[in-house]
């Protein structure tokens, strides 16, 4: 007899990585998150001292992708889905790219 999946999604597709893994690649992502913000915080610093001293919508759109890839992170811990994963990564990586552009 073969078990039944407790999410529909994994019934239709058997290669569907599982809810435990999800859970794993979200909580590694908090990880990700948190060198994402040394890193932005290192940039806005950086350009404060040695540019303009302005912070434009740049750095504001930075911390903003930092703090929705925690609440997606925290969202894809709850209720694992790839999509929110997947979200979660790229607004991490988002939040230094936004503070470079600055």
């Amino acid at each position: 007899m073969t078990p039944t999946p407790l999410d529909p999604a994994e019934a239709l597709d058997p290669y569907a990585p599982s809810r435990r893994a999800l859970r794993v690649v979200a909580g590694c992502g908090f990880l990700l998150l948190a060198a994402c913000f040394v890193a932005t915080v290192v940039v806005v610093l950086g350009d404060a001292v040695e540019g303009d001293g302005a912070a434009r919508g740049f750095v504001t759109a930075a911390f903003w992708s930092l703090g929705l890839g925690a609440a997606t992170g925290v969202a894809a811990l709850v209720e694992p889905r790839k999509g929110l994963v997947i979200a979660e990564y790229a607004l991490a990586l988002l939040g230094p790219v936004l503070a470079l552009m600055d």
